[in-house]
């Protein structure tokens, strides 16, 4: 069993005029019919309107969506996220979205279905969770690294050409040497991972990137991975 993820660097079903092609390619790596997907608002705290942006779009995919909230009467969550094919984590305050799932011990249960090849996927605080640590905008003062789930090793940056603090900080911490390297996701691409490596990077705007950006002696070198354009 397969077991794979799907970090985007910024885009999608969030914002107004999205393509749906990256939350198609999501569905498609299921090889459902008509999968099962789940969305785990918890870093926006639950936010409704961005629940009603997750089905108006995927009720028009040939799927069966679903979400799990933790602000209100929570279901019961193994058994919820057991059943899925795709489980689709937003974007906001990492650091909160993590301390939740600690407490009602959906980390675990992520690991458990990822374990299982039930696939994982997200955006910005969705794409980082995945990985031993994030950079994070949680607090509002800073750019910080964040340890996260670790189910990929190394270090992700999200946003990477959208926020004009990304690279600097990025570039900083590697000469800094706080990290050896980090995989920088642009907006309008994701990195799709296979077993725990990274496979391609999938554009869904027009040619966007993911990095592997590292130190080489007192250089910053950026090298795009292999890409699929959508």
């Amino acid at each position: 069993m397969k077991k794979q993820i799907v970090a985007i660097g910024g885009g999608g079903f969030g914002r107004k005029n999205s393509s749906n092609l990256i939350e198609q390619y999501i569905l498609n790596l299921s090889e459902k019919k008509c999968p099962n997907i789940c969305f785990l608002p918890t870093a926006s705290g639950d936010d409704d309107t961005y629940i009603v942006r997750f089905y108006s779009i995927f009720t028009r995919l040939n799927c069966i969506p679903t979400h799990i909230e933790f602000f209100k009467r929570t279901t019961d969550i193994h058994n919820h996220i057991m059943k899925q094919d795709v489980v689709f984590v937003g974007g906001g305050n990492t650091k909160s979205m993590l301390a939740i799932w600690n407490e009602w011990g959906m980390s675990s249960l992520l690991n458990e279905a990822y374990n299982k090849g039930i696939i994982m996927s997200g955006v910005s605080a969705g794409a980082i969770c995945w990985f031993a640590s994030g950079i994070t905008d949680s607090w509002d003062n800073e750019l910080k690294i964040l340890p996260c789930l670790d189910f990929i090793k190394g270090t992700c940056c999200p946003h990477y050409d959208e926020e004009p603090t990304r690279i600097p900080y990025v570039r900083k911490i590697l000469f800094d040497k706080k990290i050896n390297s980090c995989i920088s996701i642009e907006g309008g691409s994701a990195m799709h991972f296979i077993d725990g490596k990274a496979f391609k990077n999938v554009s869904f705007k027009n040619n966007k990137n993911t990095y592997n950006v590292f130190l080489d002696n007192k250089d910053i070198v950026e090298i795009p991975f292999e890409k699929i354009q959508l």
